[in-house]
C-alpha cells in the first residue's frame, strides 16, 4: 500500500517499532518554504515531536520554492512520510522509525499563485521556516508580481507579507516569526533586509515596511543534522519491512541541534525544549556558528580532498583509515580546537561527538559530493583556523597547511569540460566542480606551471589570487613556502607518504 492517512489509521497497519505522530486536525500554524529532505527530517520532525507531546498542536503548509519540486508527491501521501534516524550514541548503534504527520498540505505557487496568497489571510499562521539553499536568500530585481509567482525567495516572502498586511489590516498581532535554516551568516537579518528592499523597489506603502520591521521577527539560526535523504540502495528492503510504499522516505542521523538567536519569550511560544529537543535559545549565535563551521564543516573540507586523492570514497572510510583517521583527529584536537571560544570541556565534547557522527555506519557521505565548491568552503571553514593558529602560535599548523596543498593538488587540471575541471587520480578521471571563475584560475595556473620545477611559481600564482581566499596568501612567505614544500612532495610521491611523515 501507499503511505497515507487512511493506511496509518487502520489498526495494525504499522509494524512494531514504527511510531506515528498524532492524526487529529490541528490549525495550520507554520508556513514552510521548501519540501526537501532536510526540512522534513529536521523542522517537521521537531514539530511532530511537539505535537505528540501536546505542546504545539499545529500543522505545516509547505510551499514549493522552485518550479520543479515534490509537493504533488507530498499531497498524494496526505503530507505523511517516514523518517529513519540512525547513528551512533555513546558507541551504540541506534535507530528510530517514525511516520511524521506534521505537514497538512503542499502548495506549488508557480501553478497555484492564488492558493499561496490565500494562506496570508490565515490568522493562525505564526511561524515561517525555510531552506532554499545558501543561494536562496539573495536579492534579485524583479517587478511586483501581478498574478504570477516571482522567481526569488525574498520576493515571494515580500509579496506574501504584503498580502497579509492588506487582508488582516496591518494587525500588529498577526506578525510572523521567521526561522530560516539556510546556511549563511545572519540568515534572518539578511532575509529581512531583502524583503524590505523589495518593498522599497515596488513602492509599497511605508506603513507596510513599518509593520514588517516592528511586528515580524527575523531570527538568525544555525542548524545541524546530517540528512542523507532517500536511501536508494535500501529502499526496497525498507519498504518490505514497513509493509507500505513511501516515496518520500527520508533518513538522517540521531544528532540534532538548532541554535536560535532570540529571547526567552519566543522560547515559551515555541516550546521545542519542553518537548525534549536540542534547541538552544541564545542572545549570541556567533560562538555556536564558529564551533560548528570550524569543527564539523572544517573537518569535512580539510579531509575530503586529500582522502579522495588517497583512494578513499566516503567520510566513514576516512575515520576508519589509519592515516586519514589520525590526520582528522589530530587536526581537530591539536590545531582547531585550542583556538575556539567557549568552555574547553564543552567544545571538546562537541568535537568528540563530531568524530562519532562522521563514523556513522548508516551514512554514505561521498567525498566528491563534499568537494563541491571547495575553494569557497575552505575560505570559510578551514582558512580562519589556519591563519589564527599562525598568528597566535607564531608557526604554521602542519596538518591544516598540508590540507591547503592537497586542495591545490585536487584542483590540478588544464581542461574545462562541460563546466567542470578534469582532474585525475591514479589514472582515473574525476570532475572538479566549482564556480567558473575558480576553475578558470586553476586551469590557467596549472597550464602555465605544468613542470614539477615550477611548483613554487604555481603556489605563488594561486595563493596570490585574493578573490579566491579573501586575501593575498602569497604575501605570507612562510605559508607560501610551507604549502610549496607539501605540494612538491605530493606531486612527487602521492598523498599518503608525505601525510605519513607528518603523522
Amino acid at each position: 500500500m501507499r503511505l497515507n492517512r487512511q493506511h496509518v489509521a487502520s489498526p495494525g497497519a504499522l509494524p512494531s517499532g514504527v511510531v506515528c505522530g498524532p492524526l487529529e486536525e490541528f490549525p495550520e500554524r507554520v508556513l514552510q518554504f521548501g519540501e526537501g529532505n532536510f526540512l522534513r527530517s529536521f523542522v517537521d520532525w521537531m514539530i511532530d515531536a511537539m505535537n505528540a507531546r501536546g505542546h504545539f498542536r499545529g500543522r505545516v503548509v509547505v510551499v514549493q520554492p522552485i518550479e520543479r519540486g515534490t509537493v504533488d508527491a507530498l499531497n498524494a501521501q496526505d503530507g505523511l512520510y517516514t523518517c529513519l534516524l540512525r547513528g551512533m550514541q555513546r558507541g551504540q548503534v541506534t535507530e528510530r522509525r517514525e511516520v511524521i504527520t506534521a505537514i497538512r498540505r503542499g502548495i506549488d505557487p508557480y501553478r497555484n499563485w492564488g492558493e499561496f496568497l490565500a494562506t496570508a489571510a490565515q490568522p493562525d499562521l505564526r511561524v515561517v521556516v525555510s531552506n532554499t539553499t545558501e543561494a536562496g536568500i539573495a536579492y534579485a530585481e524583479e517587478p511586483f508580481p501581478a498574478g504570477a509567482c516571482p522567481r526569488s525567495f525574498p520576493a515571494k516572502v515580500a509579496a506574501w507579507l504584503y498580502e497579509r498586511f492588506q487582508r488582516l489590516g496591518g494587525d500588529p498581532q498577526r506578525g510572523l516569526i521567521f526561522l530560516p535554516c539556510e546556511l549563511i551568516d545572519k540568515n534572518g537579518a539578511t532575509l529581512r533586509t531583502h524583503v524590505l528592499q523589495h518593498a522599497a523597489a515596488w513602492g509599497l506603502p511605508p506603513a507596510f515596511s513599518r509593520w514588517v520591521g516592528d511586528h515580524c521577527q527575523f531570527l538568525n539560526t544555525l542548524v545541524d543534522r546530517i540528512v542523507p535523504g532517500y536511501p536508494h540502495e535500501e529502499a526496497a528492503a525498507i519498504a518490505a519491512q514497513l509493509g507500505y510504499e513511501d516515496r518520500l522516505l527520508t533518513t538522517g542521523e540521531i544528532f540534532h541541534i538548532w541554535v536560535i538567536e532570540g529571547d526567552q519569550r519566543l522560547a515559551r511560544e515555541l516550546p521545542f525544549t519542553q518537548a525534549g529537543l536540542n534547541v538552544v535559545w541564545t542572545a549570541d549565535l556567533a560562538p555556536y556558528r564558529t564551533r560548528k563551521v570550524r569543527i564539523l564543516n572544517g573537518a569535512h573540507t580539510m579531509t575530503a580532498l586529500p582522502a579522495y586523492l588517497g583512494g578513499l570514497e566516503t567520510v566513514r572510510a576516512c575515520v576508519e583509515d589509519a592515516h586519514f583517521g589520525a590526520y582528522l583527529r589530530r587536526a581537530v584536537f591539536d590545531e582547531i580546537l585550542p583556538l575556539l571560544p567557549g568552555p574547553a570541556g564543552e567544545t571538546r565534547a562537541f568535537a568528540e561527538e563530531v568524530i562519532e557522527r562522521l563514523a556513522n555506519p548508516f551514512i554514505k557521505h561521498n567525498l566528491l559530493s563534499i568537494a563541491l565548491n571547495s575553494v569557497a568552503k575552505y575560505r570559510v571553514r578551514v582558512l580562519p583556523s589556519l591563519l589564527e593558529f599562525r598568528q597566535r602560535r607564531g608557526a604554521l599548523p602542519p596538518l591544516l597547511t598540508f590540507s591547503l596543498a592537497a586542495l591545490l593538488r585536487f584542483y590540478r587540471g588544464t581542461e574545462i569540460r562541460e563546466g567542470t575541471l578534469a582532474g585525475e587520480r591514479d589514472g582515473t578521471a574525476y570532475q572538479v566542480r566549482d564556480d567558473a571563475e575558480v576553475l578558470a584560475a586553476f586551469a590557467e595556473a596549472w597550464r602555465r606551471h605544468a613542470r614539477d620545477a615550477d611548483t613554487a611559481a604555481l603556489c605563488q600564482s594561486l595563493l596570490g589570487r585574493a578573490p579566491l581566499w579573501g586575501e593575498d596568501l602569497a604575501a605570507m612567505t612562510d605559508l607560501a613556502s610551507g604549502v610549496t614544500a607539501h605540494l612538491a612532495r605530493i606531486l612527487h610521491d602521492g598523498i599518503r607518504p608525505p601525510l605519513s611523515s607528518l603523522l
